[in-house]
């Protein structure tokens, strides 16, 4: 993985177009489990969006790795 993304002549650190895609992820997912009243069943709401964000930061920044793209 490179260490900057070129975006129009702009360079941006690959870490944070990771972030930008897990937290678009963990919105949509974070809707659908709304939608489905699973929130209902959870006592802190917050720790557990902020708990979904660094699990699929994680998962995005392990596929891009393992798959060989460079962002």
């Amino acid at each position: 993985m490179t260490g900057e993304v070129s975006l129009g002549g702009v360079y941006l650190p690959t870490v944070l177009v990771l972030a930008v895609i897990a937290m678009a992820l963990t919105w949509v997912l974070n809707r659908l489990l709304k939608a489905v009243g699973a929130y209902r069943l959870i006592a802190f709401r917050p720790l557990v969006e902020l708990a979904l964000f660094v699990l699929i930061f994680g998962l995005v920044s392990l596929l891009t790795s393992r798959t060989g793209m460079s962002l």
